[in-house]
């Protein structure tokens, strides 16, 4: 690859210019991973726009269809999921209530709790939503070849695992 078309390479070779003092070889990986995050999560939310969702509205009607039926979770099992607080779920849940996407009811379990439920316009959204959704995943996963899939997974995996506790053994492979 030509250097002076990756914006990241060029960052790097300035620092190096003014710094030379510093290893700035991770801002290799980091700073492109960064920047891809940026352009997918573009990609993604642009899907959930063209079904009326922002990325949090889809994160909650995806995590309660995935539960499987009856398609219900507490609103503080919805925010651990989602990883966001009870007060941002309490506006995502407000907003998708109102919309006729889910419900809010007493829990049967504990009657001063409070259960979220997916209406079915909220599956029927969310099947279709996530179909798309999918279908784009493959097409921007598209660009790499399967090899190169499978290892950046297990990559990533094994990476992502250092900050989420879930820290594999360098034996393990995703496949």
């Amino acid at each position: 690859m030509d250097d002076s078309s990756d914006r990241v390479a060029r960052i790097m070779a300035e620092w190096q210019r003014e710094r030379p003092d510093l290893d700035v070889s991770p801002q290799g990986v980091v700073g492109r991973l960064h920047r891809l995050a940026a352009h997918l999560t573009g990609e993604l939310v642009g899907v959930y726009a063209r079904f009326g969702l922002g990325e949090g509205d889809f994160d909650v009607l995806a995590t309660l269809r995935r539960g499987g039926a009856p398609f219900e979770r507490a609103p503080g099992d919805l925010a651990s999921a989602t990883m966001v607080t009870t007060g941002a779920m309490t506006k995502r849940i407000d907003r998708l209530e109102s919309a006729g996407l889910v419900t809010r009811r007493a829990s049967e379990a504990d009657g001063r709790g409070r259960v979220v439920a997916l209406t079915d316009a909220g599956r029927d959204l969310i099947d279709d939503a996530f179909s798309a959704h999918i279908e784009n995943e493959h097409r921007l996963v598209g660009e790499l070849s399967a090899d190169d899939v499978r290892a950046l997974e297990a990559i990533l995996t094994r990476w992502l695992g250092v900050y989420e506790g879930e820290v594999r053994s360098s034996t393990d492979h995703v496949n």
